[in-house]
């Protein structure tokens, strides 16, 4: 309690206005720190300094196997594999621009596609976490004019692919649209032409044209537009300096497709606007360490929050996928034992995305319980198996599993 004296200190009104100034300019400088930076969870330790960029090497199996397909063009990116801080391994290979002979460099700038979709869903959070929004408010208190078929809509139904939103690809006029630059005005007025799939939240069906949407509610709700929004958030405060928008003049490496037998053939044309908030960021294998790092340790968003992120929204009875285990649908993740998909398997739980998308496939994995992460980055639309098969060599021998040698069929 202030004690205010009557003399010899002015008079004790004029001190009571003093003090009152202070605590508004004190609470007005609070609010501008924190809003310079990613709200921590109060036991989340600091993040430490970025491990230097340089070749690393130390898990031997998995140097073999790039080696192998490395140097013989079957696989071309860049592979990083973490231990909490320790980076143990860093790799590239390839080409970014093979016209111009070009290598790929450490820090060499990959199209993530949907790997993307995590930074739409932890946007959608913050704004939850700062009370903005709720992942439980309807579509419709954020998008007018807003059709009668989305009232059922909740906001979690999007994050979770199981809105009943038509996917961009299950559309008429698919093929026009892919090569068609659009806004994201323009994306949501093509979503409200069309009835629902299913009643929301009764089945789960990947959904870019539900990230989308989302992206118009964080613009909504923000009142800026969400890659603005994500810089602001999360890659400025980060130092995520390699990481943005792909809008054509970000320096991308350039994307590879085998097509006709005639070896890769450059993809020059991504057209990542129809998927705005879907996939359409780029990013380095450091920069994504960061990002990991951050989000997995509590320093992006409250603990409830990011428990609902990793949780499983699917309907209990969705049935297996293609007669796998199903996975867990998180927001903007996937949480599963997408180890017994190699040969020999193993069972840990991973944390993941996989992204593809006019000449990128990517898969980032994160093991929680040994803090393993695993970014594997491919300017190869067609290395689907080898990206796959990569990132659980790193992951098993990262963990002391025995090193996987194929895919199990």
């Amino acid at each position: 309690m202030f004690n205010v004296p009557r003399s010899a200190g002015g008079h004790p009104r004029l001190v009571i206005a003093f003090l009152a100034g202070l605590l508004i300019v004190g609470a007005g400088l609070f609010a501008w720190t924190t809003a310079q930076a990613p709200a921590a969870a109060p036991d989340a330790q600091p993040l430490p300094p970025r491990p230097p960029v340089e070749v690393v090497e130390t898990l031997p199996a998995l140097k073999a196997q790039l080696d192998r397909w490395g140097g013989s063009g079957q696989f071309t990116g860049g592979v990083l594999v973490a231990r909490g801080d320790e980076v143990l391994f860093r790799q590239v290979h390839g080409f970014a621009d093979r016209s111009q002979g070009a290598p790929l460099q450490l820090n060499s700038r990959f199209r993530l596609a949907s790997i993307s979709k995590q930074f739409t869903a932890a946007a959608i959070l913050r704004l939850q976490d700062e009370g903005v929004l709720s992942t439980y408010d309807p579509l419709c208190k954020w998008i007018q004019p807003c059709p009668p078929a989305w009232e059922p809509i909740l906001l979690h139904h999007l994050l979770s692919h199981s809105s009943g939103v038509p996917d961009l690809m299950a559309r008429p006029g698919w093929g026009t649209r892919r090569v068609t630059p659009a806004t994201p005005e323009e994306l949501t007025e093509d979503s409200r032409q069309y009835g629902l799939q299913f009643p929301p939240g009764t089945k789960v069906r990947y959904n870019n044209a539900g990230y989308n949407l989302l992206g118009a509610v964080v613009e909504k709700a923000s009142g800026m537009p969400l890659h603005d929004y994500l810089q602001k958030a999360f890659f400025q405060p980060l130092g995520m300096n390699d990481s943005g928008y792909d809008d054509g003049m970000s320096d991308v490496v350039m994307g590879y497709a085998n097509l006709g037998g005639g070896g890769p053939t450059p993809q020059p044309d991504a057209n990542v606007s129809i998927i705005f908030a879907a996939g359409a960021l780029y990013s380095t294998l450091d920069d994504l360490l960061v990002w990991e790092r951050a989000l997995h340790r509590g320093h992006l968003l409250t603990p409830r929050s990011y428990a609902m992120m990793i949780a499983d929204h699917a309907p209990e009875n969705t049935p297996p996928e293609r007669g796998r285990h199903r996975r867990d649908w998180g927001f903007g993740v996937f949480v599963n034992s997408i180890g017994q998909r190699v040969s020999p398997p193993f069972l840990d739980r991973q944390i993941f995305h996989t992204g593809s998308w006019s000449g990128f496939r990517n898969l980032m994995t994160y093991q929680p319980d040994e803090d393993v992460t695993v970014i594997v980055l491919s300017n190869n639309y067609h290395s689907r198996d080898a990206v796959f098969l990569l990132s659980q060599q790193g992951m098993a021998e990262a963990l002391g599993r025995e090193v996987p040698t194929g895919m199990a069929r």
